[in-house]
């Protein structure tokens, strides 16, 4: 999907995003420009609104060639899916800034207090990728109503989602990781700010605001599918890698007799398994993408399917680059090789909690 020239402008970049601990603006306007970040935005809004199967074939992609860069476009461009959830005529308003950039944490972290129409909000928020860059911070917060934490049927708080402007927020500059360095997924925290109420929101198909079949998928398989993409693409790149590795090294007619057969016969079985549970993801995806085209109401079968399959997959990923590395020697130790930036990435991004087992 990415065209040579592409391909390369992100390659040249990816050392500078890593030293600068944030993307830098070239690589920004690289994604500006081709609207990533407005992947799954209705094309009323100037959005992509791009179909399931080829998105996650893009950021796939994307990760192949720098994860860093594609975690930030899959969680941005994940929160600008939000779009399809807020009013409708709010959204045109904020959506008329063609970088706009929705960015923050699922976690419910705070408090937002109905007071007459607006919620006031204060709590504190980790994680929030692309901080330097995002316009809007959005989070979970419980609700409280006439001074009492709203509680649903079944006695449980009931949290919404809201989005912040970024002039509203503290952002802490906490992110200071091994691997996706540019992501500078920081911290951030509110104090007693006040949003109109119509910056709320339900992330459920029930409560879409857009007609398109995008946001009939519910938001965990959604958010599952693109982030595996992360690590599939990064860890095919690991693979390729590698094998250019062995190419490399079986110059050497010493190491070509003791270990070419075995090493590759090794790579060769641990990527036919990879691809078969790849392809698996994938059919899923197709499934869930079929099934909403034709509003269907959604298989919940397929859904705990995919969130059993992603997470085996993510933890097999681990597992085998753990079992690689020792076998790749000190380049893969040297923090320029590329080699270790794809390892650092897949490691960092194995803390995330939503497909860690």
């Amino acid at each position: 999907m990415l065209n040579q020239d592409t391909i390369q402008r992100i390659q040249e970049l990816q050392a500078s995003g890593i030293k600068n601990k944030a993307l830098t603006r070239e690589q920004l306007d690289l994604i500006y420009s081709n609207n990533w970040f407005n992947l799954w935005v209705p094309k009323e809004l100037n959005g992509l609104e791009i179909p399931f199967p080829n998105g996650l074939k893009l950021l796939e992609e994307l990760a192949y060639w720098d994860g860093g860069l594609a975690w930030t476009v899959t969680l941005c461009a994940g929160a600008n899916m939000f779009a399809g959830f807020i009013d409708p005529q709010l959204s045109k308003l904020v959506w008329q800034d063609p970088k706009v950039c929705f960015g923050g944490s699922g976690r419910v972290g705070g408090k937002a207090e109905l007071i007459d129409d607006n919620y006031v909000i204060s709590g504190f928020w980790s994680y929030a990728t692309g901080a330097p860059h995002l316009t809007h911070f959005t989070l979970n917060a419980e609700i409280v109503e006439n001074g009492q934490v709203l509680k649903n049927d079944a006695g449980e708080s009931v949290y919404y989602s809201l989005f912040v402007p970024r002039e509203d927020v503290l952002v802490h500059y906490d992110w200071d990781t091994f691997g996706l360095e540019c992501t500078a997924s920081h911290s951030f925290s509110l104090d007693k700010i006040q949003v109109p109420k119509s910056h709320a929101f339900i992330l459920d198909p029930a409560y879409k605001s857009s007609d398109s079949a995008l946001f009939n998928i519910p938001f965990m398989p959604f958010a599952e599918l693109t982030l595996l993409m992360n690590y599939t693409g990064m860890f095919r790149r690991f693979l390729d890698l590698i094998e250019k590795y062995y190419f490399e090294k079986s110059k050497d007619q010493v190491w070509a007799e003791k270990f070419s057969k075995s090493r590759f016969r090794q790579i060769d079985g641990l990527r036919s398994e990879f691809d078969t549970k790849v392809q698996v993801c994938k059919e899923l995806a197709g499934k869930i993408w079929d099934d909403v085209l034709l509003n269907k109401v959604g298989d919940e079968d397929v859904f705990a399917e995919v969130g059993r399959v992603s997470r085996e997959l993510a933890k097999e990923i681990r597992m085998n680059v753990a079992e690689l590395m020792p076998l790749l020697g000190i380049r893969a130790a040297q923090k320029e090789n590329e080699m270790n930036i794809v390892i650092r990435n897949l490691f960092t991004a194995s803390q995330h909690s939503l497909l860690n087992l």
